[in-house]
């Protein structure tokens, strides 16, 4: 089955009713007086206040939101706006957005977002790429509109067969690859599959660690000796990465009951960067969809699957934003032999195209507009 067809967003009234109700009864959880956490450092990535995890605060204005005065209709007339479509790859229903670009050599681009965040992560990006790129901008297989998974496998490298196979079916012969978060793990497997059609990937983090081999620390800077220690507080402190990649089904049940839970989840790692009304626009899609559980079992594939050992040839280019994690020099051109642009900037986050769109867009223009990416594309 190739058809590829128009989707629209359409939530029934009565699942609408139904988390109304829910939000009204929820039962808030218990936590420590915030005289308690004075004395409970707040080192790394971990903001004061959160160092037991998403505050109750941060989840009771988020929720009393939810049920007040979000409008999802208004926010589901907003997505609808841009063009919409479903198609079946290897079994599963693929949901994405493709917007041509009224430049017809534009060079085709597909972007994949990262967990907990869905496609609404690039559609700021629309208008600034749409002059330069046709966009592609797929949900992942178990995530949001592209649905639940029921096969086993739905790891980084499937997920990047099945957009080789999108846009083979969307007739760009050659195509230039962009993710972020999650989306950063399948862009280079995407970048490995279809060598031959991919111009070139673009991330905002390069998974790049220490293999264990001491010899690996010999020619770092202190500076970069004194960053492991950031970067190890990053990895202690995404409990979601381990929960999911652990149990992911343990914790969907909790989250498949409760809009409060689902908020909390999420929160945990998209946090202020984004506007309140895209928090709970994307909440509302976990929970419409009863996504959950899906994208979890992303984590616990990854974590099952064989890595690649051999380093990536295609070109590489890294936007690194100031609120994020960021590698080491080091480490990434061990795994990666092509870096043919690396950026490093002093403002954004881990959801830079929400926060510092401007920067990503033109980090993407231009990596794409070099001599190392640039040829022949359709």
């Amino acid at each position: 089955m190739t058809d590829i067809k128009p989707f629209t967003i359409e939530i029934p009234q009565a699942d609408l009713d139904d988390l109304m109700e829910r939000l009204r009864r929820t039962r808030w959880a218990d936590e420590l007086p915030s005289e308690e956490l004075d004395g409970v450092p707040a080192a790394g990535p971990v903001r004061p206040g959160w160092q037991y995890g998403v505050p109750l605060s941060y989840v009771r204005d988020l929720v009393t939101r939810w049920r007040d005065t979000f409008d999802w209709r208004v926010q589901e007339a907003r997505l609808n706006q841009y063009p919409q479509f479903s198609t079946e790859i290897d079994g599963q229903s693929v949901h994405f957005v493709h917007v041509r670009s009224g430049n017809q050599d534009a060079t085709p681009l597909i972007l994949t977002h990262g967990w907990p965040n869905t496609f609404v992560e690039y559609l700021g990006l629309v208008e600034p790429l749409s002059r330069d790129f046709h966009l592609v901008i797929p949900s992942i297989p178990g995530f949001g509109f592209s649905g639940r998974t029921t096969r086993r496998g739905w790891d980084a490298t499937r997920v990047a067969r099945t957009w080789a196979e999108l846009m083979r079916r969307l007739g760009y012969a050659r195509y230039g690859v962009h993710g972020n978060d999650a989306g950063a793990i399948i862009a280079p497997a995407l970048g490995r599959i279809d060598q031959d059609r991919v111009i070139g990937v673009h991330v905002n983090q390069i998974f790049s660690f220490p293999s264990g081999d001491p010899a690996e620390f010999a020619g770092l800077t202190q500076a970069e000796t004194d960053y492991l220690g950031f970067l190890q507080s990053f990895v202690d402190h995404a409990i979601h990465d381990k929960a999911q990649s652990a149990q992911p089904q343990t914790l969907a049940h909790a989250l498949a009951d409760s809009p409060a839970g689902q908020l909390a989840w999420i929160g945990q790692l998209l946090g202020d960067a984004l506007d309140p009304d895209d928090v709970l626009t994307i909440a509302s899609i976990y929970w419409f969809t009863n996504t959950a559980a899906s994208s979890a079992r992303f984590y616990y594939e990854n974590a099952h699957a064989p890595q690649p050992t051999e380093p990536t040839t295609f070109p590489i280019g890294l936007a690194s934003f100031a609120y994020d994690f960021r590698p080491i020099r080091a480490f990434a051109e061990r795994d990666h032999k092509n870096i043919t642009s690396w950026n490093e900037y002093d403002r954004g986050s881990h959801w830079a195209a929400h926060d510092a769109p401007d920067l990503l867009a033109e980090d993407i223009r231009t990596f794409f507009s070099t001599s190392s990416t640039t040829g022949d594309r359709a």
